[in-house]
């Protein structure tokens, strides 16, 4: 110690050093009474902080899965939607295609019933082939029966030409100049020997009118006959 330092700054000084000592031990002091105060089994410190924590980790991994869980739910339903959108654009799609199919096969039928009707217009419009006779005496007496027929007109083939062959011997052009009606000026004419009254009379429609002509004659003699006799095949000799 210099010795130039009073005794009242010596007293100082060592005033100073004892209550550093004495804060010091007053400290090892609390500190050994706190070390004390800890029960025989208790944990240290620094376990009930990691004990704490883990219990802190374990509460926080529910947000974490429930979390998880809202994603996944989020995707399943997307995929859900997706699902559904896709089958309801088949299932458009497929009754569009129905519809299609129906349309096209109405107007096939349609287009089917069409040309079925042109085609049947075609065959009501369309001409009978006109029959054809042979130009002798049985193509006219053929001829003469259709058009006998078809006025109402009674009469057969062998009534016909019985009588056709007594009076002309089939001669379309022979005239009788030597019967009563020839001597009153009205000859009998034709195959079926035919005067001029009345051929006028019992001509029919849609035959000649020159009375030479062979249906024509045959026709109307057959038509005189008929609303005389009955019918041609009545008559067997001149009439």
């Amino acid at each position: 110690m210099p010795k130039n330092i009073s005794f009242r700054d010596r007293t100082r000084a060592l005033t100073r050093r004892h209550k550093i000592a004495v804060a010091g031990v007053a400290t090892l002091g609390a500190a050994a009474l706190a070390f004390s105060a800890v029960p025989g089994n208790a944990e240290p410190t620094t376990s009930e902080a990691a004990s704490q924590a883990q219990t802190h980790v374990a509460y926080s991994t529910k947000p974490i899965k429930d979390v998880k869980a809202s994603v996944t739910d989020q995707l399943a339903s997307a995929s859900l939607k997706a699902e559904a959108a896709k089958a309801k654009a088949a299932s458009k799609a497929a009754a569009h295609k129905k519809a299609e199919a129906a349309a096209k096969k109405k107007a096939e039928a349609a287009h089917k019933a069409k040309t079925a009707s042109r085609s049947a217009e075609r065959a009501a419009v369309k001409p009978a082939a006109a029959k054809t006779y042979s130009n002798n005496l049985h193509g006219w007496i053929s001829e003469s029966l259709d058009i006998m027929k078809a006025k109402g007109i009674p009469g057969s083939y062998n009534g016909l030409y019985r009588n056709i062959m007594r009076e002309s011997s089939g001669n379309p052009n022979a005239i009788n100049g030597w019967d009563i009606n020839a001597i009153n000026g009205v000859p009998s004419k034709g195959l079926l020997q035919v005067i001029p009254p009345t051929f006028k009379a019992y001509h029919v429609k849609g035959t000649s009118s020159n009375i030479y002509d062979p249906v024509a004659n045959i026709t109307a003699a057959a038509n005189s006959a008929a609303d005389k006799y009955g019918t041609i095949d009545n008559v067997n000799s001149a009439y």
